[in-house]
């Protein structure tokens, strides 16, 4: 939890700004400390936080707070935009169509859902290697493939004389593995919001027509 305190953007930020529109409501499913939230509570987005940490709903401010895991949440409420980063979309078969069960629940039918994905490019170069951003060294290492549509690896952030390590295994979606797990929970693709499809946008189906 002390890294994620301490991690800046990365522009995603604006990237859901530009895609939500100007003063949108977004509910954040999986907040983590606000390192998303803050800026955009900052660019005029009323927002709802969630996450299952209540320690890492600790340090978010100017937003309101739920404490829920994304698969359970249920407000009976509905926001003109439902976020969805962090690469959660490639999880497992189960966890996912939860998650998006989640995001059709939540999201208003002239809304959209904004998700960050690991791009099918990605799974395809992923191997070790080591980044610096701001300070943070970022080192990918272990990288194994169980499956062909799986990563699996272990992440470590540095920031000084400190350090952080964690696992994960994560699972590829191609185009029409992402256009069936949308449809089964009622949303189309509308469009990518970065040139290499780690970030796109989706409406839901009633909103058709």
């Amino acid at each position: 939890m002390d890294f994620y305190a301490l991690m800046p953007d990365f522009g995603e930020p604006d990237i859901v700004h530009e895609a939500a529109g100007k003063g949108t409501s977004i509910l954040e499913l999986g907040c983590g400390t606000g390192r998303i939230t803050h800026p955009l509570v900052a660019l005029g987005h009323p927002v709802v936080a969630v996450d299952e940490s209540p320690e890492m709903l600790a340090h978010v401010r100017g937003a309101e707070t739920v404490r829920a895991r994304i698969q359970d949440l249920d407000l009976g409420r509905r926001f003109g935009v439902v976020l969805l980063a962090s690469h959660l979309i490639n999880a497992d078969d189960e966890t996912r169509s939860n998650f998006l069960d989640a995001c059709r629940r939540h999201v208003a039918d002239d809304g959209c859902v904004i998700v960050q994905q690991h791009s099918p490019e990605w799974f395809a170069a992923a191997k070790d290697s080591e980044v610096t951003r701001d300070g943070v060294i970022y080192r990918l290492r272990d990288v194994s493939r169980p499956t062909p549509d799986l990563v699996s690896a272990t992440v470590e952030y540095v920031v000084g004389d400190r350090c952080w390590t964690q696992t994960f295994t994560t699972e590829r979606l191609d185009d029409a593995g992402l256009a069936a797990a949308l449809g089964a929970a009622g949303l189309r693709l509308d469009r990518y919001l970065t040139e290499d499809r780690s970030w796109f946008r989706a409406v839901p189906v009633a909103a058709e027509g």
